[in-house]
C-alpha cells in the first residue's frame, strides 16, 4: 500500500470541491537530511502537505514553491514541487526551539511565499503575512486574497506522518454557496490520528456518510531532489577563475554540497579544467 498519495473529491450535490493528501516516505526524506527539531519537524509536515494540496488546484504543467520566512531563530522552510505532486523541501534554523513553539516564536516577524512558475506563461507569486494561529490559517488568507473563494484546510504532522485536507468552493455564477458552511462544519471534526490512519474512502465516509461523495482516483506523492553534478558545476562556472584558484590552492578541490539531501559533488583541478573545456569528467564523482 502506498503511504504516500493524494485523492481528490467532489459533492455530486453541492459546488464544493476537496482534496487528501497522506504522507510518509517523503517526508521521512526531507527530514532525514538534517536533524531538525521537533516543532520545526511538524511544521515541514505541514508545509508537505500543504504544498501538495496547493499543486492538486492548479491546472497548469511547471513547478510551484511555498517558502516561510522571518526574523525568528528559523529563517527558511521551503516545499518546492510540481504538477507530478514530486516534493522536496528544507529548512534553516539558528538557536534552540522548543518543541511546543508556535508558527511565530519559530518565524518572528515572517511572511509566506507562494511562486507558481508555469513551463508556459508568465510567473505568480502572492504573499501572505504569518501573523495567522497557524500555516493552515496563513493559507485560508492567501485563498480568500488571491482566489476570493471560500477556502478550509486541516494540516497535521508528528514527525512520522503528515497529512492535510483542503475543502473549496467551485466557482459559481452567483459567487455563492450555501452548502460549504455545512460541509466545513463536518471537515472540521476530523483529527489528525484518522488522517494518519484511515484511508482516504473511511475518512470520507467517517465526515460525509449522509452526502453524496465521488472520489477520484489517487495520485502518488514522491520526493526528488533536482541536484545533478551538471548543476554543480554550472555553479561552479559562475564564480571567478581567482575565486576557483583561490580554493583549489588551499582545499585540492571544490566541493559543492545540496541543501536538500546533502549529496556532495567534488572537482578537482582536472575536473574545473574539463568544465571549461565543455566536457565532464564522472570519475571524480562521490
Amino acid at each position: 500500500m502506498n503511504n504516500d498519495i493524494l485523492h481528490r473529491y467532489l459533492f455530486d450535490n453541492a459546488d464544493v470541491r476537496g482534496e487528501i493528501v497522506q504522507l510518509e516516505s517523503c517526508y521521512q526524506e526531507v527530514l532525514s537530511a538534517h536533524e531538525y527539531p521537533t516543532a520545526l519537524k511538524n511544521l515541514l509536515g505541514e508545509l508537505m502537505a500543504a504544498t501538495s494540496l496547493l499543486t492538486a488546484t492548479i491546472k497548469f504543467t511547471g513547478d510551484i514553491s511555498v517558502q516561510l520566512q522571518g526574523d525568528g531563530p528559523v529563517s527558511l522552510a521551503v516545499i518546492n514541487g510540481n504538477n507530478e505532486q514530486v516534493l522536496r523541501g528544507v529548512s534553516r534554523w539558528n538557536g534552540n526551539i522548543t518543541d511546543d513553539a508556535s508558527l511565530q516564536q519559530m518565524f518572528g516577524k515572517g511572511y509566506m511565499v507562494i511562486t507558481l512558475t508555469p513551463d508556459e506563461g508568465e510567473r505568480y507569486q502572492g504573499i501572505v503575512s504569518l501573523d495567522h494561529l497557524d500555516l493552515a490559517a496563513c493559507l485560508e488568507e492567501y485563498f480568500n486574497q488571491s482566489e476570493q473563494l471560500p477556502t478550509q484546510i486541516k494540516l497535521f504532522a508528528n514527525g512520522k506522518q503528515a497529512a492535510g485536507m483542503l475543502l473549496q468552493v467551485l466557482p459559481t455564477k452567483s459567487g455563492q454557496n450555501e452548502d460549504f458552511e455545512h460541509l466545513s462544519t463536518l471537515t472540521a471534526t476530523i483529527k489528525a490520528e484518522e488522517l494518519f490512519t484511515l484511508n482516504a474512502p473511511d475518512v470520507l465516509h467517517r465526515l460525509y456518510h449522509q452526502e453524496e461523495v465521488r472520489l477520484f482516483d489517487p495520485v502518488d506523492v514522491t520526493f526528488k531532489c533536482t541536484c545533478s553534478r551538471e548543476r554543480s558545476g554550472a555553479a561552479i562556472k559562475t564564480l571567478s577563475q581567482a575565486e576557483i584558484e583561490a580554493i583549489l590552492a588551499e582545499d585540492g578541490k571544490i566541493d559543492m554540497g545540496c541543501e536538500y539531501c546533502k549529496n556532495i559533488y567534488s572537482f578537482d583541478a582536472i575536473d574545473i579544467a574539463a568544465l571549461y573545456a565543455g566536457s565532464h569528467s564522472s570519475d571524480a564523482q562521490q
